[in-house]
């Protein structure tokens, strides 16, 4: 059945209005009108009710609002509640909708309903008139208990009684929809803004109006808190974290403790909520602010709606879109409309062309030459693309064994043949068996011819192909791989064998040895503190001084100037100056004395004294001078080595726990010390001059440095790339250095070449302990705690062009090893091709050709 028309909606509406206002009449109006106040009364007490039983439910709140402290709960926010409750009870109705007509009938039930209330309220009015003694508040206790009785909506009978009238009266047996219908089809507009809701409280239907929300969107809602950009640590120390659109305080939400963190962070919303800086809160990510994070770590497009496949339209041209009309509606310029100059130009200097004969239109060509090409030239063939292209292999070319008619020679026979069918594949000359046809017709389809030309395209494919630059080497056997060097029976002489021992006394350990500019002494310095002189042809031990009393003997060196004996000796904190004045020649001793003492016997001038504070010159007493010591040098720290410069009158000595001053040079002469060196550049081992310029050579750890006295400045670093130096020696000719160290390695620098090792040799087993150069002989020796000396043939050419020819030539093998050292120290005889060498076993050897 249609819906009944506005009109007959309105009559019936008017019709009950007119009904309720006889029955308003026949009460008494002013009455009446009292009552209808105290229903409407008591149904705000009864709102204010159902709201304080919604807020006795609900779950406190930490928070309180200022602007509603004092007051109740406003109207709309008590039936926002029932709303949501009326939600959750509308999922349970299972009621359906009532049709047209049975709402028409309903509505006609009811207003005869309220017709007999009317009436007989009338008939309690008309007899109550009589009994004039009624109190008014009785009057009232009744309508108000009738207005509150709940009628039972499923007995049909209870519309008829005074209860149901009340309430039809005060608008809680019509539900809205009758109402809406009441007033017409222009509510419902307004009507679908709202939703029912079923009260928890009094059971009643009720209408509550969604709040305003231009946008579903949660993240356009406004926040509680509006500091702004204001940084959020301004508010530390306060109970509060900024201020609301009111200017009220927004106080600072309650933090759990640790325990509430982890249970916080065990539920799943932990994982998908993000602290909200301004509210001080964490605030649940929506699904679509997931599903962003997720495209940006999959580094795809932020919009998911977004297509980068979408076709293209052509604008201009596509089908439906074609440009009819000028995009630009601007008159054209006069420049298109008139000659252009500079065409003008062009085409009258192609006209003077033509004149003067310098072009000829419509040449006649010269008659084609007949093409005549050689047939064997690649002029034709593809070049290559760019210069390093390295072409494909050729196939091996076909030999007699491949012919179909080979030579008998090469047929197997049947023992080849049965070698050939029990071989591998891979070790087989051949891939196939020659055979033998009386002509080409009669040859066979080759089997094998598709896995040849497969496994020709997998060398292509895979095989790298590399352009060689050098010939191939052809080695027959290992000694081709070896340098070619010059036999060692060619090289002669070098020390070969053992020839004089100089036994120390109780196998004492001994540290140094040298031998004098003669070759006639050989003085050895052990660890009992003692210098001992001995004759290098017979081995007797001519003299012992007893330089150190509790230390041992660190370094000896003779003076290299043939002219002076003297020998200086390091021990302890000292280095002393000695000289064998009664076994050398009554002229060499009178010189080498008057040397070293004419100092003491001239005045000295007020610059002449040590330009060192802590390096002391003493002259010894007459008694120890009579034995040969000549001076003493006190020098701070421990000196372990000393090196003389090749005129004899200054030396050097490097002491240990000094630091700037570990590098002192002594001038004998004007007894005089130098540091050259202000700063410590790192742990001095060794030093030495060079023999024909004025540079010094100072080895660190790691590091040689070589220094120009006259400039003072630094001329070059070598960098042997060893850990740790333990000797250093210069090549006469002065263009070499040999570079031992304790890792085993023994360095050739060439400082024409570069500063890095021009040989670098590894022959020992243990720490090399020292190197040295011949002055007389291209030889030099290595020794090491491997208890070995190893002798080398070295030629430096002059020619600047040439590198030094290294040979190894002799092993030595003779001393013992002690407490893990071998031999310390060995030195070249400056005349013969003799090594004196010294070692942890306390015997010191001479080796000889």
């Amino acid at each position: 059945m249609p819906p009944l028309a506005p009109h007959v909606l309105a009559n019936l509406s008017l019709k009950a209005q007119g009904k309720r206002k006889a029955g308003e009449e026949r009460l008494g109006g002013s009455n009446f009108r009292a009552n209808l106040s105290f229903d409407s009364a008591s149904d705000a007490s009864e709102d204010a009710a159902e709201l304080d039983d919604l807020t006795d439910e609900a779950e406190a709140f930490p928070e309180i609002d200022a602007r509603s402290s004092g007051s109740s709960i406003s109207d709309s926010e008590a039936d926002l509640a029932l709303g949501e409750e009326r939600e959750e009870d509308e999922d349970e109705d299972d009621e359906e909708e009532e049709t047209d007509e049975a709402r028409i009938l309903r509505e006609l039930a009811e207003e005869a309903e309220i017709e007999a209330d009317l009436a007989e309220e009338a008939e309690a009015s008309s007899s109550d008139s009589d009994d004039e003694t009624l109190a008014v508040d009785e009057r009232l206790s009744r309508h108000i208990a009738r207005s509150t009785i709940k009628p039972n909506e499923e007995d049909a009978s209870a519309a008829s009684t005074p209860a149901a009238f009340d309430h039809a009266l005060n608008r809680r047996t019509l539900t809205p929809q009758q109402k809406d219908d009441l007033l017409g089809y222009e509510a419902r507009d307004y009507k679908d803004r709202s939703k029912l809701v079923k009260s928890s409280i009094t059971g009643e239907d009720k209408r509550v109006w969604r709040p305003v929300d231009l946008d579903d969107d949660e993240d356009d809602r406004e926040p509680t808190n509006r500091i702004g950009n204001i940084p959020a640590h301004f508010y530390d120390g306060f109970p509060h974290i900024g201020y609301d659109i009111d200017g009220k305080r927004v106080l600072r939400p309650a933090k759990g403790d640790e325990l509430d963190k982890f249970l916080a962070n065990e539920e799943e919303a932990a994982w998908t909520s993000v602290q909200d800086k301004i509210s001080q809160e964490n605030v649940q990510l929506t699904e679509d602010e997931l599903d962003l994070i997720h495209r940006l770590a999959r580094s795809e497009n932020p919009d998911g709606e977004y297509d980068p496949y979408t076709p293209q339209i052509e604008i201009f041209t596509a089908r439906g879109l074609e440009m009819t009309m000028p995009l630009s509606g601007r008159p054209e310029p006069k420049s298109r409309f008139i000659p252009s100059k500079w065409e003008h130009k062009k085409v009258m200097k192609i006209v003077r062309a033509i004149r003067a004969g310098r072009i000829v239109p419509n040449k006649a060509s010269a008659a084609p030459k007949p093409e005549v090409y050689n047939i064997w030239s690649d002029s034709d063939l593809a070049r290559p693309d760019h210069p390093m292209n390295m072409p494909m292999p050729k196939l091996r070319l076909p030999t007699h064994v491949e012919s179909y008619n080979p030579p008998a020679e090469y047929l197997f026979t049947q023992e080849e043949l049965k070698e050939w069918e029990e071989a591998e594949p891979a070790d087989r000359k051949l891939d196939f068996v020659p055979a033998k046809y009386d002509s080409l017709r009669k040859v066979p389809a080759f089997k094998d011819f598709v896995k040849q030309r497969f496994e020709r395209c997998l060398d292509l494919y895979l095989a790298p192909r590399m352009r060689r630059r050098k010939p191939r080497l052809q080695v027959d056997g290992p000694e081709d791989l070896l340098p070619k060097l010059p036999s060692p029976n060619e090289l002669r002489p070098f020390p070969t064998s053992l020839s004089i021992l100089y036994p120390h006394p109780d196998g004492v350990r001994t540290r140094s040895i040298s031998i004098d500019p003669t070759g006639m002494w050989v003085a050895t310095g052990a660890e009992d503190g003692s210098v001992r002189l001995w004759e290098c042809r017979v081995g007797r031990c001519a003299m012992t001084w007893q330089v150190a009393d509790d230390g041992p003997i660190y370094n000896v060196e003779w003076c290299p100037d043939p002219s002076r004996s003297i020998l200086a000796v390091a021990s302890e904190d000292r280095v002393t100056l000695l000289s064998p004045t009664g076994y050398i020649d009554v002229e060499l001793s009178r010189a080498t004395t008057t040397f070293v003492s004419a100092v003491f016997a001239a005045p000295l001038p007020a610059n002449a004294t040590s330009k060192l504070s802590d390096v002391k010159w003493v002259r010894p007493s007459a008694e120890d001078r009579e034995k040969g010591y000549l001076l003493h040098v006190a020098v701070p720290g421990t000196p372990k080595q000393v090196t003389w410069h090749r005129r004899g009158d200054y030396f050097a000595s490097v002491s240990t726990n000094a630091g700037p001053r570990s590098v002192l040079i002594h001038q004998i002469s004007k007894h005089q010390t130098q540091a050259p060196f202000t700063k410590s550049k790192g742990a001095m081992q060794k030093v030495a001059f060079h023999p024909l310029r004025p540079h010094f050579f100072v080895a660190t750890q790691r590091y040689v440095r070589i220094y120009d006295l006259m400039a003072q400045k630094l001329v070059k670093t070598l960098q042997p790339g060893v850990k740790w130096i333990s000797s250093l020696d210069v090549h006469p000719q002065g263009e070499n250095v040999l570079i031992g160290s304790y890792d085993k390695k023994l360095a050739w620098h060439d400082l024409e070449l570069s500063d890095r090792p021009y040989k670098t040799l590894r022959y020992h087993s243990r720490a090399i302990r020292s190197v040295s150069f011949s002055n007389r002989y291209p030889l030099f020796l290595s020794t090491s705690d491997d208890g070995t000396i190893q002798v080398f043939h070295s030629t430096v050419y002059s020619d600047l062009v040439t590198n030094p020819l290294i040979v190894p030539l002799k092993v030595l093998r003779g001393h013992g090893i002690k407490d893990g050292l071998g031999v310390l120290e060995a030195k070249w005889h400056p005349k013969e091709p003799w090594i004196a060498s010294v070692g942890a076993d306390g015997v010191g050897r001479l080796w000889t050709t």
